[in-house]
């Protein structure tokens, strides 16, 4: 299994050199398996880019996980250029609970005035597939979804393939939990002994006192899960749209120093556009 990291901002795309490192382009996961099966895990911003590699290499079955109907996590779909030719097939995984069907989101965010190609006009093969608490498979890969702390829900994923595991939960407040979300200890077994956990770590505690119920988790928590959890690796996400590359390295370097003091062999880094990882 591979994961490449087409976005890893939280709420809106950023630009600026001082978001160079970290990248400013909102949530977009590429997964591919040992097949070269082709999982898109969100449509952020980062999805742009996604888009124009995979037409270049002339790649055309997809299948896109969406783990919520948020705007970062959907505005990049109209200019993810695959949908506007007939030789793509899409498979769109999404619940109902999350949002009504995700064509229906999907096709809400490019209807006049706000985009001027209709989603009816797509050429591509749009296929839904609706997924909400069984796992499920995309070639080798077993994917199980997990409910999310965040209002209005969504749906964290594992992905696992040759006994290797990736786990997934952005936008997930850890020590609220929202309706139809799960606590602590639910998310606690379902990461347990990952290889790698990818955890949304947007706050400080010092933004929390402001944000508590915004449905993201300060970064400690997230880093408690992992170290608690037994993972092997830990990945910082949806990285605040204020948060520098300076101030997120020293996110970085202050859950290394809480990992060394609490004994953990986890290891610790920031998510960043452009990011590769091999399982």
């Amino acid at each position: 299994m591979k994961i490449t990291c087409w976005g890893a901002r939280g709420s809106i795309p950023v630009s600026g050199k001082e978001y160079q490192r970290y990248g400013g382009d909102t949530t977009c996961l590429e997964i591919r398996s040992r097949d070269n099966d082709i999982i898109i895990v969100d449509a952020g911003t980062g999805i742009r880019k996604l888009g124009n590699k995979l037409l270049a290499s002339g790649e055309s079955a997809l299948n896109i996980l969406f783990t919520h109907a948020h705007w970062d996590h959907l505005m990049g779909f109209p200019f993810f250029k695959p949908i506007y030719s007939k030789k793509t097939a899409i498979k769109l995984y999404g619940c109902a609970y999350t949002q009504q069907s995700i064509e229906k989101v999907l096709s809400k965010s490019m209807i006049a005035p706000y985009f001027p190609v209709d989603f009816t006009q797509l050429q591509a093969a749009i296929i839904p597939r609706t997924v909400c608490e069984e796992p499920f498979a995309i070639g080798p890969v077993l994917v199980t979804p997990i409910q999310l702390s965040h209002p209005n829900r969504g749906i964290g994923y594992k992905f696992t393939e040759d006994n290797k595991s990736f786990v997934f939960l952005t936008d997930n407040e850890l020590t609220l939990r929202h309706s139809g979300g799960c606590d602590y200890e639910e998310y606690l077994r379902f990461a347990r002994d990952a290889d790698i956990l990818v955890h949304d770590a947007e706050y400080t505690q010092e933004q929390y006192k402001i944000t508590k119920g915004w449905g993201h988790s300060v970064y400690t928590d997230a880093l408690r899960l992992a170290m608690e959890a037994g993972v092997k690796e830990f990945g910082l996400f949806h990285h605040n749209q204020d948060r520098s590359d300076d101030e997120l390295d020293r996110i970085v370097e202050d859950c290394r120093r809480i990992a060394g003091r609490e004994n953990s062999r986890v290891r610790c880094y920031g998510m960043e556009a452009g990011m590769e990882l091999t399982l």
